[in-house]
């Protein structure tokens, strides 16, 4: 054993969530479950190309238009 070798230690959100672990053995494959919900998605590239081009170009200052100014 080494001089610098400190005890083990386990911090109060590793022990809980170890705790919660064991406690719902289920816990992690519904997690998975909901990430494949909302994340894990096949995309379209077709789609994809033809919302990029559909983008219309944002003015520099979005707060008015250049028609909409007082003193032109």
């Amino acid at each position: 054993m080494s001089i610098f070798r400190r005890p083990d230690y386990t911090s109060e959100i590793t022990s809980f969530i170890d705790g919660l672990k064991s406690a719902k053995p289920a816990l992690e494959a519904e997690q998975r479950a909901g990430r494949a919900i909302w994340w894990d998605k096949n995309l379209n590239r077709d789609d994809q190309a033809e919302y990029g081009e559909a983008k219309v170009a944002q003015q520099a200052y979005v707060y008015g238009s250049p028609a909409g100014r007082k003193g032109d």
